[in-house]
C-alpha cells in the first residue's frame, strides 16, 4: 500500500508539474508577439528574365475557409486530426497511443502531429530534424494556437500543404486534378485530394491511380466513422467515376521543382538570409533559371533514357560566370524529390582524365607525347601490383599519342601518365580546380574511382571552358525582402588559375572524342554522336560499372549529364549511349540559334599536321592526318622518345 500511495503521489506531482508548466508556457506564448503567419511562405522565385516561375506555394491561390468545400474540411479533419477543434495544438492522448503502437511493432507506423503542428512545419524553408528545428516548430505551434482561431489555422494549413506535381494549396490542387475550384469538389474528389499529401509520389491519381483509390477509400471510411458522411454518401463516393484532369495552365515542367529546391538549398548557405519565412515577412529570389534551357534539358533526358528505373542528374551552366541556367535532379519529381544534382556523389569514371592531362601539359607533355597502349601490370616498391584494363580489352600494342589516348579514353596511357607525374599531382590539380571531395593519391584515381558531385565536376570543367578562370557555380543572383530591400546580391568571383594557351590545346584535344580521323584499331568514345552535333565542342565521357557521365562545352555553354541507379546497381553498356545522346541533344537544341563559337588560337600556339594515332608529323597527301596544336618550340619532329622507355621498371 505504501508503494501504491508513493506512486500516486509521484503521479500527482508530475501531473501538477506538467499542468503548471504547460499553463506557464501557454501564458508566455499568449503574452509574446503574434507571429504574422499570413506572410509566411510568401516567397517569389524569378527566372533570368525576371519572370515568376514559383510564387508562394507554386502559384497557389489563397482561398478563405468559406470558399473551401465542407467535403474537403471534413475529410481533412477526419483523416489528419479529428480532435482539431478540441486540443490546444498537441493531442497528448494521440501521442501516447502512437508511442505505444510504435514501440509495440518496433518501428514508426503511426504519427501524432496535429494540423497545427503540420502547418508549423510548412512555414519553414528547411526540413532538417535537429532539436532546434523541433523546438521552433513547437514554439510556433503554441504561438499559433494562442493568437489565431482554429478556422484561421485550418485555412492556412489547407493553403500551404503539398498535393504533388508541384501543387501547393487546396485551390491549386483542385484545379490541377479536377479542373474545378476547391468550393465545388464532391465528397469523392475531396477524399482523393486529402489522400495525396500523405505521400504525393505514392498517392497521386495521375501516376498511381490504384494506390490513390486505396488511400481514398481509407479517407472515406474515416469520414464515415466520424459521422460526417452517411452510409449512402460513403457508397456513392467510393464508386464515383473520377475524371482526372492533371493539367496546369503555366509552364508544365516536371523537373522545375528540382531547380526550385536547389535554390532553397543555396539560400540556406547565405548567412545573412533568415532561415524562416516568418523572420523575413516574405522573400523575392532572383535566379539564373533559363526556362528554355530547363525545357531542353528535361526533354533531352526524357527522350534519351529508355529504362525509367534509371535515375539522372543534369546541369547546364554558363562557363564564364558560373550561372546554373538549368538543373535536373531526377527523372520525375513527383516520384522522387531527392535532388541528385545537389546531394548525390557518384564515381566519375574517365571524366577525371582531363584534369590529369592538363597537368601533364603543364609538366612538358604535348599532343604527340607517346606511351605504349598494351596490357600492363604496374609493380610497386612494396611488391603490390595494379593491372588496369582498357574498355573491351582493346589495345594498340604500339606507342600512341596523347591525342589518341584522349580519343579512345585509353586507361593504360592514363595510369602511365599518372605514375609518371606522381600520384599526388592529380590530387593537387583536382583541388586547384575546386574539387572538395577528399581524394587519395592511388593508381586508379585517373580512372574516376572516387565519387564527386555533378555541380563540382561541372564547375571544374568550366575552368577549361572559359580558358582558365575558376568560377563559383550559383543559382541565385539576388534576394530581396517583401519591401524590395536587397538582402543579398551575388558578386562575381573569377580567378585565373590555368595557362590559357595550354587550356586551348586541351580543349582541342577534347574534340578528338568524336572525330572520325581517329578511327583505327579503336574508335573514339563519342563517335556515335558525331552525326548528331553541328558545332565544335570539347567533350569527355566517363563510364564505371555503376555510372555513366558525359560532360562537354564550348565558350557559350557547359552541360553535364549523369545516369545510373540510386541503389548503385551495375549499368548496361547502352546507358552510356543514353547519357551521350542526352548531352548532344541538350547542347544542340539549346544552341541551335547560336553562331558557331570556338576559342581564338593564342599567338604562342601553332598547328601541325600529324598522324593522329602516333602523333608524328605527316605531309598533306597522307591518308590519315589531323592538325594538332602545340606551344611554339615544342612541335613534334618524329624523333621523340616513347615515354615508357624513361621508366621501364614501373610496369611489366
Amino acid at each position: 500500500m505504501k508503494i501504491i500511495r508513493k506512486i500516486i503521489k509521484i503521479f500527482i506531482f508530475l501531473f501538477v508539474f506538467l499542468l503548471i508548466g504547460t499553463l506557464s508556457i501557454y501564458g508566455y506564448s499568449k503574452l509574446s508577439p503574434r507571429l504574422e503567419i499570413e506572410k509566411a511562405n510568401n516567397i517569389i522565385f524569378y527566372d533570368s528574365n525576371d519572370t515568376v516561375f514559383f510564387e508562394g506555394n507554386n502559384d497557389s491561390e489563397w482561398v478563405t475557409l468559406e470558399n473551401i468545400s465542407d467535403n474537403v474540411i471534413n475529410a481533412t479533419i477526419s483523416t489528419e486530426d479529428k480532435n482539431f477543434y478540441k486540443h490546444f495544438g498537441f493531442d497528448f492522448l494521440r501521442i501516447i497511443k502512437a508511442l505505444y503502437t510504435n514501440l509495440r511493432v518496433g518501428h514508426t507506423v503511426q504519427g501524432a502531429s496535429t494540423i497545427t503542428q503540420q502547418y508549423a512545419k510548412n512555414l519553414f524553408l528547411d526540413f532538417d530534424k535537429t532539436w532546434s528545428r523541433k523546438w521552433s516548430e513547437m514554439w510556433l505551434t503554441l504561438n499559433m494556437e494562442t493568437h489565431y482561431s482554429k478556422d484561421e489555422i485550418l485555412e492556412g494549413y489547407l493553403n500551404t500543404i503539398y498535393y504533388g506535381h508541384g501543387m501547393y494549396g487546396i485551390e491549386s490542387a483542385s484545379k490541377f486534378y479536377f479542373g474545378k475550384s476547391a468550393s465545388d469538389v464532391s465528397i469523392s474528389e475531396a477524399a482523393m485530394l486529402v489522400a495525396i499529401p500523405k505521400a504525393p509520389s505514392l498517392y497521386s491519381p495521375i501516376t498511381n491511380y490504384e494506390n490513390a483509390k486505396k488511400r481514398q477509400a481509407l479517407v472515406l471510411n474515416m469520414m464515415y466513422k466520424n459521422k460526417v458522411i452517411s452510409k449512402e454518401e460513403y457508397n456513392l463516393a467510393i464508386t464515383e467515376d473520377l475524371k482526372i484532369v492533371g493539367k496546369k495552365e503555366k509552364t508544365n515542367l516536371s523537373t522545375l521543382m528540382y531547380y526550385k529546391d536547389a535554390v532553397v538549398e543555396e539560400l540556406q548557405t547565405l548567412t545573412n538570409i533568415p532561415t524562416s519565412f516568418l523572420e523575413t515577412g516574405g522573400l523575392k529570389i532572383y535566379t539564373n533559371l533559363d526556362i528554355n534551357a530547363q525545357r531542353v534539358l528535361e526533354n533531352s533526358i526524357n527522350s534519351s533514357i529508355k529504362d525509367k528505373k534509371l535515375q539522372t542528374a543534369g546541369i547546364m551552366m554558363n562557363p564564364n560566370n558560373g550561372k546554373i541556367i538549368a538543373l535536373v535532379g531526377g527523372l520525375n519529381y513527383d516520384e522522387s524529390q531527392y535532388n541528385r544534382a545537389t546531394k548525390s556523389f557518384r564515381q566519375v569514371g574517365s571524366t577525371m582524365k582531363p584534369f590529369l592531362y592538363y597537368s601533364a601539359l603543364e609538366n612538358g607533355f604535348n599532343a604527340s607525347t607517346a606511351f605504349t597502349s598494351e596490357e600492363t601490370t604496374f609493380v610497386f616498391s612494396n611488391g603490390e601490383t595494379y593491372s588496369p584494363r582498357n574498355a573491351g580489352n582493346i589495345y594498340g600494342n604500339e606507342a600512341i599519342s596523347l591525342a589518341a589516348a584522349i580519343a579512345y579514353s585509353d586507361n593504360i596511357y592514363a595510369v602511365k601518365t599518372h605514375m609518371f607525374l606522381g600520384e599526388e599531382n592529380l590530387v593537387n590539380m583536382s583541388n586547384r580546380l575546386g574539387i572538395s571531395t577528399k581524394l587519395e593519391p592511388v593508381p586508379s584515381l585517373p580512372l574516376g574511382t572516387y565519387e564527386i558531385n555533378i555541380i563540382e565536376m561541372t564547375a571544374a570543367y568550366a575552368t577549361f571552358a572559359n580558358l582558365g578562370y575558376k568560377i563559383k557555380p550559383h543559382l541565385i543572383t539576388k534576394v530581396e525582402d517583401s519591401e524590395g530591400n536587397v538582402l543579398y546580391e551575388y558578386k562575381e568571383e573569377k580567378e585565373l588559375i590555368l595557362n590559357q594557351s595550354l587550356v586551348y590545346i586541351l580543349n582541342d584535344l577534347l574534340t578528338t572524342t568524336y572525330d572520325p580521323a581517329f578511327i583505327d584499331y579503336n574508335q573514339p568514345t563519342l563517335l556515335t554522336i558525331s552525326s548528331k552535333i553541328s558545332k565544335k565542342y570539347a567533350v569527355k565521357s566517363g563510364t564505371t560499372a555503376t555510372d555513366s557521365w558525359t560532360i562537354g562545352y564550348n565558350p557559350d555553354l557547359i552541360t553535364s549529364i549523369w545516369i545510373g541507379y540510386d541503389e548503385g546497381l551495375n549499368i548496361e553498356s547502352r546507358v552510356s549511349v543514353q547519357s551521350k545522346n542526352a548531352w548532344a541533344y541538350t547542347m544542340e537544341n539549346y544552341l541551335k540559334d547560336y553562331k558557331e563559337n570556338w576559342y581564338k588560337k593564342p599567338s604562342n600556339v601553332v598547328g601541325v599536321l600529324v598522324n593522329p594515332i602516333s602523333g608524328k608529323p605527316v605531309k598533306n597527301n597522307s591518308t590519315q592526318k589531323r592538325i594538332l596544336y602545340y606551344l611554339k618550340g615544342t612541335e613534334p619532329t618524329g624523333d621523340e622518345i616513347v615515354f615508357d622507355e624513361l621508366y621501364p621498371s614501373t610496369s611489366t
